[in-house]
């Protein structure tokens, strides 16, 4: 070989060296990047489908309690007119059931009692104000006749839900309602002549409840939110939200065009990134979801919206990124030395790093390379094997984060049980495979009793570990092939399979009870619980996964009831 072939093959060798390390390190840094954008754009979708999971939960509560509201026999007397004194006992009791409602449900702003007649005159009244219940004397009902949510919801079939739209109240004398944004919930009542009688309502708080939901947001995370329309409810910048309330139009199709397919429905969730779409979502990562809120008559929907910045995405590829330049210039080096040098004997070893290099960023497979050489070729055999591990290890570490994060959007972090969104799923494929085969199940929704006290006594560290044993009680009393889940706060549900008597479910009930009442010692501190738990039954309660959970959270607000009547505990029918 002449020395002009040998220059040139060593620089030949030296260039090949730098650019197979320098691709595989941008391949490997530019793989990390979009993993990680990935994963950041599906916990997105997944909070936000989270955040309009449990708003429409909370008005469905609001129907559920208006509903429960409008069955009280005081109700009846009220809308049916009785003798002036029972009347007035009547109106008495039901403000006080109503005050009650109000004290239990702090984002509850008014309950009210409306009748059809005197233009939808106000029966019973009574308002939050600054945290406290008000009732509203007789002299100062108003008439509410000329409101859609009055004349809509008599137009509603008896027994059914109207909701309003998210609107902001305007309403004269409304208290706490007064000025701020909400929704109204109400349900018809008719006389026993079967002419309309009236109906009860409870004004919905949004602002109580979007301030609590975006405290469980993490901070680097903005929160938007619109109406069916596209007018902007929740926005980082307050002066844009409620713009047709103002005499303008702020919405979300304007801000972010691509969210126009949502309202046109014609997709219900929608995933941006400024590394894939950086004219749309310069230096951001989002996502929106479309679904529906409440179940009033009404076809109503919110897109929620989540954005996160794309630094903060990134920030932990750019320790890999810095390692994968440190490992490029390193080998540079070497390559070039080594070509310069040792270019004839590097000829054939050569070859088979080359083809390492270039069969690596697609296989990921570490072939065999003379690293038992003692030689220079054996130390680049060797330097290039280990930086084949390391990017492995540095691929694996980047899976298992995903898995970490996979796995902590479906458990709950303190008592490593399954979530509300992974028990949902799994709800969700019980129902699917017992369409199929006929097979029964049941959801038991379980609720602690007294864990108020404990905390406010004791503190949240001993409650925290209140909640984590009754976790591991719940778990070691059903079956491997049962589900346990944390609802949030000391909510729990559990999901049994198989066909149950009532007498069967009633022995496990009782026995589930009395294993979270037993004494616990946690922190030197002998601590006791109680739990009221309610049941549904597929298919007797519910055929929908929503259904069946709403179905055992009214039972176990049954059992609740009972028990604090100081009643024997019955089993719960939805």
């Amino acid at each position: 070989m002449r020395p002009g072939l040998l220059v040139k093959l060593a620089l030949l060798l030296a260039i090949f060296g730098i650019l197979a390390s320098g691709i595989t390190g941008y391949y490997a840094y530019t793989v990390n990047r979009a993993m990680l954008v990935s994963a950041a754009q599906s916990d997105l979708i997944t909070a936000a489908r989270g955040v309009n999971r449990r708003l429409s939960q909370s008005v469905e509560e609001a129907a559920d309690d208006a509903l429960l509201l409008s069955r009280l026999v005081d109700v009846e007397r009220v809308i049916n007119g009785q003798q002036a004194q029972r009347l007035r006992i009547a109106k008495q009791e039901l403000a006080q059931a109503f005050a009650s409602m109000l004290a239990l449900h702090p984002e509850y702003l008014q309950v009210r009692l409306i009748g059809a007649a005197n233009n939808g005159l106000e029966l019973v009244r009574v308002d939050s104000q600054g945290g406290l219940t008000l009732r509203v004397d007789d002299k100062d009902l108003q008439e509410k006749g000329h409101f859609p949510y009055v004349f809509e919801t008599l137009l509603v079939p008896a027994g059914q839900i109207y909701q309003s739209s998210i609107a902001v109240n305007h309403e004269r004398a409304a208290h706490d309602a007064e000025g701020r944004p909400g929704l109204m919930v109400a349900t018809p009542l008719s006389r026993r002549d079967g002419r309309p009688g009236g109906l009860l309502v409870i004004n919905l708080d949004l602002t109580r409840l979007l301030s609590q939901l975006q405290l469980d947001l993490p901070k680097d995370y903005q929160l938007y939110m619109a109406n069916r329309w596209g007018d902007f409810l929740v926005h980082p910048d307050p002066t844009q939200t409620f713009g047709f309330d103002k005499g303008r139009r702020i919405l979300m199709q304007d801000s972010f065009a691509p969210t126009h397919l949502l309202f046109e429905r014609k997709a219900g969730s929608l995933a941006l990134s400024g590394l894939a779409q950086p004219e749309q979502s310069a230096g951001k990562v989002m996502a929106f979801v479309r679904l529906p809120i409440g179940r009033g008559s009404r076809d109503d929907f919110v897109v929620t919206g989540l954005v996160q910045p794309l630094d903060s995405v990134l920030a932990l590829a750019a320790p890999l990124g810095q390692r994968i330049i440190h490992m490029v210039l390193a080998f540079s080096v070497i390559a070039i030395l080594l070509a310069v040098v040792f270019a004839r004997a590097m000829l054939r070893p050569i070859n088979t790093l080359a083809q390492a290099a270039c069969s690596f960023p697609d296989t990921r497979q570490q072939v065999a390379l003379p690293v038992e050489r003692n030689d220079e070729i054996g130390v680049l055999a060797r330097n290039f094997d280990r930086m084949q591990r390391q990017i492995n290890s540095h691929m694996a570490s980047l899976y298992d984060s995903q898995r970490e994060l996979s796995y902590l959007a479906h458990h709950d972090s303190l008592t490593g049980l399954a979530n509300r969104a992974l028990f949902f799923q799994q709800l969700e494929k019980m129902l699917a495979l017992s369409q199929r085969s006929g097979a029964q199940f049941a959801v038991l929704f379980v609720d602690l009793d007294h864990f108020k006290q404990i905390n406010d006594q004791h503190g949240h560290a001993v409650g925290d570990q209140v909640l984590q044993v009754v976790a591991r009680r719940l778990q070691h009393a059903v079956r491997g092939s049962d589900m346990v889940a944390r609802m949030g706060g000391d909510e729990y549900l559990i999901l049994l399979q198989g066909s149950f008597s009532t007498d069967a479910l009633s022995e496990l009930l009782d026995k589930l009870a009395l294993i979270i009442s037993e004494p616990m010692i946690v922190e030197d501190k002998r601590l006791e619980v109680g739990a009221s738990i309610g049941y549904s039954l597929y298919p007797r309660d519910g055929t929908s996964a929503e259904q069946l959970v709403n179905q055992a959270d009214h039972a176990m607000y049954h059992v609740k009831a009972i028990q604090r009547d100081g009643h024997t505990r019955q089993l719960p029918y939805s």
